[in-house]
């Protein structure tokens, strides 16, 4: 396994390193101030298009998509680090337009769409013009067993009919999200990974109606949010259905490998940036006659966060490196166990340092609570921690009988 970054992929690190640090860091806290202050949070602030129009004039743009004419051409590798780098920030992954769930919805059109789909939806997507959210979870169904589903996406004719009820639907919030990608059951009758769809839906389509927005700890995450959408009778041609009927398993997996590298890396950022505001504050306060950081178990905590992080890294790094040699099938273990190591470590690195900043942490002084509540988020977005092991230990198994 070889980590060293390719020529394009470091000289594209650099960038988006000095990018963030002169572009974005100095403008985050008065964005959320801003934002924060309005009666309608659901908007775009200015400054938000100024900077993705400087990062698409700079090139550092689409990095995720690998190998294409249409983005940056990294490899899984390469965009894992700048992944990395974009996650100490909430508001940098789409100012470069690398933000979920519009990544993956945008690979799922790349890799499988139509070319009418490609023009209709992907190079808006492409281009930032658009936002998109993806519809697959249910609140009536466990949707760790995604064959429970039961919305449907039933073919009538020249049609193709959506029915069901969806929720934590990312990006359904946003003012530009203008599409969705359905997965619904097509055919009950088929092999359990042959009966269902997914289909691409204008968020305007009669009978899709978003029916509120879900809190995440209390937090509505403006201005992308995550709703729960009805779809109601929602008549489509039968050519929204991507790639063909029953497909919809087969693009998930597609869609759920790079996309997992890339929620871990992010969230490997944030531990980071968690990591540094837990020494600062450990080394700035006092207690007891001590600084924080010389005071109780706090040195032990402070090491074993620096051990988990770079443990976590190694991981990550070796799964995109499979999925680079080897693609998605020689890397199914490896997808698994980043997607159940990264985000419970930065879930136990965030509530440490909440715990470092006493009360300050749990309020919004310092970005830990909002931080929290993503990397728990995490813990259950792609599949809970369970499902992951599951299939870890099911792997494992394979190779004894």
């Amino acid at each position: 396994m070889d980590f060293e970054l390719s020529e394009k992929g470091q000289d594209f690190y650099n960038r988006v390193c000095q990018f963030m640090k002169d572009e974005i860091e100095p403008i985050e806290a008065d964005y959320f101030r801003e934002l924060h202050s309005l009666d309608n949070p659901w908007v775009v602030l200015p400054v938000i298009e100024e900077l993705k129009a400087k990062a698409k004039a700079q090139g550092l743009w689409n990095m995720f998509l690998p190998k294409s004419d249409l983005g940056a051409g990294l490899s899984n590798a390469d965009y894992a680090v700048i992944a990395e780098q974009t996650g100490r920030s909430f508001i940098a992954p789409e100012i470069f337009n690398c933000n979920a769930p519009d990544t993956g919805n945008m690979e799922v059109l790349y890799y499988y769409g139509s070319e009418e789909q490609q023009e209709r939806w992907l190079k808006p997507l492409l281009a930032g013009e658009i936002r998109s959210a993806f519809c697959m979870t249910e609140p009536d169904v466990a949707s760790s067993d995604a064959t429970n589903m039961e919305a449907t996406a039933t073919i009538e004719g020249d049609e193709v009919v959506l029915n069901g009820r969806k929720w934590w639907s990312t990006g359904i919030g946003h003012p530009n999200c203008q599409v969705l990608i359905f997965m619904g059951l097509t055919d009950p009758d088929a092999n359990r990974h042959r009966r269902h769809s997914m289909v691409v839906v204008p968020k305007d389509t009669p009978g899709v109606k978003v029916e509120r927005m879900l809190k995440v700890f209390g937090d509505e995450d403006a201005p992308h949010g995550h709703g729960e959408v009805s779809f109601d009778n929602v008549r489509l041609p039968k050519s929204a259905i991507i790639k063909a009927p029953g497909a919809g398993f087969e693009i998930a997996q597609g869609r759920l490998g790079p996309g997992r590298v890339h929620h871990c890396m992010r969230a490997i950022g944030a531990a980071e940036r968690a990591l540094e505001k837990m020494i600062r504050r450990a080394n700035s306060r006092e207690a007891f006659g001590k600084p924080l950081s010389k005071l109780g178990g706090n040195p032990d905590i402070i090491a074993r966060a620096r051990m988990n992080i770079e443990q976590a890294r190694l991981l990550t790094l070796k799964t995109a490196w499979l999925l680079d040699t080897k693609g998605v099938g020689g890397a199914l273990s490896e997808v698994s166990q980043i997607k159940a190591v990264v985000p419970e470590m930065l879930c136990t690195i965030v509530d440490q340092a909440i715990q470092m900043h006493g009360g300050g942490g749990v309020s919004d002084d310092h970005e830990l609570a909002a931080m929290y509540g993503a990397a728990r988020s995490l813990r259950l977005a792609d599949g809970p921690d369970e499902v992951h092991r599951a299939m870890v230990a099911r792997l494992e198994l394979a190779k004894y009988r």
